[in-house]
């Protein structure tokens, strides 16, 4: 499998379909990632990723040190949780999690007399070990897709047999409007970034690495080929929203589509966010699990942008008051403003797949108005769906009408929302009719 050819004179290869939404980055593309000062309590829920939640092995009152395990993976489809922090466990209770809900959590309250460094760990290198062992260390040290979804990195990595791995795509679109932390973590630290690389590279025998970056982000590709590792190609995209979907990054790259109900191991290919890629490499490297992560704090209610190296469990008021919140910003997201989820609450942390906190005083109340028959979610969609005709079908309690028309296809970018004149949340009625359609699976089995 070859890479698209970019034509002289013409754009960067792409994806069809898609839409071009404000980028609003430029209030933190060029600064550079500061460290967030220690707070006084962290909130760790046992639910961070994909799959069942971690185990609790620490009890109220214990002491714990910075990196410290303090919950092992419920599963298979689970991963371990570590301290953010040194200090001690203050309760083991239900906390308010980003999501809306109540979930279990660890809660630590700082040590304020603790240097908060790790200790000195020497190196491994992953050629030395076996598969096993080191898909177990990645899921021992808690890591996860940082791109969003947080989907735990050894199941990921679990290749079977009969689907072998020819290419490694490293994303780093960061395509969604106003983020920069993938920007700033290439840019600043590549070596991690094409260590990680390689490591996965060796891991899974492939044959060719990729970093995928949009052209908006110059100096991170500069960066990143300034390095001149013999097996990695950086390649340099079009801007467009969603081109980060790992299904639309290989077709830009490659100019092959996942089959539907497929994945991207089908093609012989697998993608990894840019930041799980640096902390794998600092994982081997300098023995660090996943217990910070770069957040890019922005919006137009935010005084002071900034993006900051955020130890998980951080409060989200934390980060503001460091930041500076406008009184009159009334809309909080964790995530960007295409596909990141709306808070009723600053009481609640930092998780791992937390990329952003987005605060906006800017923010129309959106009025919803009868669908117009337009197409443009139609000619929005990069998936070929009709959203207007599956949220039709899901307003009517017909999701499996929906599912035939290939709703599970969705990936839930939002573009078709973005488009829609009459301001029709698609994508959220999209997700009644996912969660309808598995609940019905559900029962049926």
């Amino acid at each position: 499998m070859k890479p698209v050819s970019p034509i002289p004179g013409k754009a960067p290869p792409t994806f069809a379909h898609g839409v071009h939404p404000p980028e609003n980055k430029e209030a933190t593309e060029r600064l550079p990632i500061e460290p967030m000062p220690f707070v006084d309590e962290y909130v760790l829920p046992l639910s961070q990723h994909i799959g069942a939640p971690s185990v609790a092995t620490v009890e109220v009152g214990q002491d714990v040190a910075r990196g410290e395990p303090i919950a092992r993976p419920g599963g298979f489809v689970s991963v371990a949780l570590h301290a953010p922090v040194s200090g001690r466990v203050i309760a083991i209770e239900p906390r308010l999690h980003p999501t809306g809900r109540m979930t279990p959590a660890i809660v630590i309250r700082r040590d304020p007399w603790s240097s908060q460094r790790f200790p000195d760990i020497e190196p491994v290198d992953p050629k030395t070990l076996d598969r096993a062992d080191v898909l177990k260390r990645i899921q021992d040290a808690g890591m996860v897709g940082l791109g969003g979804a947080a989907f735990p990195s050894h199941v990921k990595l679990s290749v079977p047999e009969d689907k072998p791995i020819r290419h490694v795509v490293v994303n780093g679109c960061e395509c969604e409007p106003y983020l920069t932390c993938d920007h700033r973590l290439m840019a600043e630290h590549p070596g991690d970034v094409v260590r990680g690389a390689a490591m996965l590279g060796d891991l899974l025998g492939a044959e060719q690495l990729w970093v995928g970056v949009e052209s908006n982000k110059p100096d991170a590709v500069e960066a990143l080929r300034a390095l001149n590792h013999p097996r990695v190609e950086v390649v340099s995209l079009q801007v467009k929203y969603p081109q980060g979907a790992e299904k639309m990054l290989l077709v830009a790259i490659f100019g092959k589509e996942v089959p539907t109900g497929g994945l991207p191991l089908d093609l012989g290919v697998l993608v990894n966010n840019v930041g799980t890629t640096a902390a794998i490499a600092a994982l081997f490297d300098r023995g660090i699990p996943l217990v910070e992560r770069v957040v890019t704090v922005t919006g137009s209610g935010v005084r002071r942008p900034r993006n900051l190296s955020v130890a998980i469990g951080t409060p989200v008021r934390a980060l503001l008051d460091y930041c500076g919140l406008e009184e009159d910003a009334p809309r909080i997201v964790l995530g960007g403003p295409m596909m990141g989820a709306p808070q009723k609450s600053l009481d609640v942390p930092v998780l791992k797949g937390t990329s952003g906190l987005l605060c906006l005083r800017d923010a129309p109340a959106l009025i919803e108005q009868p669908c117009i028959r337009c197409g443009r979610c139609v000619q929005a969609c990069p998936m070929f769906l009709n959203p207007a005709r599956l949220v039709r079908l899901v307003r009517a309690e017909r999701a499996e009408e929906a599912e035939a028309i290939h709703l599970m296809n969705c990936f839930e970018c939002a573009s078709c929302s973005f488009v829609c004149p009459s301001r029709i949340p698609l994508v959220q009625w999209i997700r009644v009719g996912k969660s309808t359609a598995r609940a019905a699976k559900k029962r049926a089995q």
